[in-house]
């Protein structure tokens, strides 16, 4: 079956006050892959996310989304950024929380509707959190509130969902959780994953983008120690799919 090409940038530039971020940035993504994207801070990962989902526009080059300019087809863009800041005194429930996917262009003020409550239901199921439901969000453990501002993303029910380290604040065991998860509704929609960890991209991810100004694309979840060097300045070892763990040589200043 011939897949779709959910996600075509060529020569994307962009810059923050003069100093580039994105240099040349090319990168298509086709339905049903799981994109890990890694790179050092300041390399231009959250900044390729915003212009995926069109809230900024890159300063040249051509982007496009399902077909379409990235804010045409916000709608099928389901997203959950770095850190889902929220006071934890805040007297919102879970649900509440999840609801609040459902709230598009031109929905504000609007009651939610019966698609709106089944939608934010299978959310809830696709995480495991049901029983959290009423549960105030500020009592939840930080692994659980991710999981539900990833169930928020999913109760928009997106064609693509974009994830910006979305276990940067949560433990070990937690972190398995949510990849896991996030490999089972791979067969439903397309993933592109900004992250640190780059065990992520040998365990679950089926294709990587190296990226620091400009992206290294791999068709396939290996990368080179060649390829980390080129972006971290150090060393790194080969790391192969299916092997959970990477040896990190000795740093050398370049």
């Amino acid at each position: 079956m011939t897949k779709e090409n959910v996600i075509e940038l060529k020569g994307i530039n962009f810059a923050y006050n003069g100093e580039t971020v994105l240099h040349g940035v090319d990168l298509t993504v086709q339905s049903g892959d799981f994109l890990a994207i890694i790179g050092p801070n300041g390399g231009g990962k959250t900044t390729l996310l915003k212009v995926i989902m069109g809230l900024i526009e890159a300063q040249s080059g051509y982007s496009e989304v399902f077909g379409k300019s990235p804010k045409q087809a916000r709608g099928k863009i389901g997203y959950v950024p770095q850190r889902s800041y929220s006071d934890r005194d805040f007297p919102i429930s879970a649900w509440d929380t999840v609801l609040m996917g459902r709230l598009g262009s031109g929905r504000f003020g609007r009651p939610y509707q019966s698609a709106d409550y089944s939608a934010a239901e299978e959310a809830f199921d696709k995480v495991e959190m049901s029983a959290y439901k009423q549960r105030q969000i500020g009592e939840l453990s930080e692994g659980q509130r991710q999981r539900i501002f990833v169930a928020r993303a999913l109760a928009k029910k997106p064609r693509l969902l974009l994830l910006d380290e979305p276990t940067a604040s949560v433990d070990a065991k937690m972190q398995k959780s949510i990849y896991e998860l996030l490999s089972r509704i791979k067969k439903e929609l397309t993933i592109v994953l900004v992250t640190h960890d780059i065990g992520v991209v040998a365990s679950y991810a089926d294709k990587v983008a190296c990226l620091s100004s400009e992206l290294y694309y791999h068709d396939s979840p290996e990368i080179s120690g060649k390829d980390l060097e080129k972006m971290y300045g150090c060393q790194v070892e080969l790391i192969a799919h299916g092997v959970p763990h990477r040896v990190i040589q000795e740093h050398r200043h370049v």
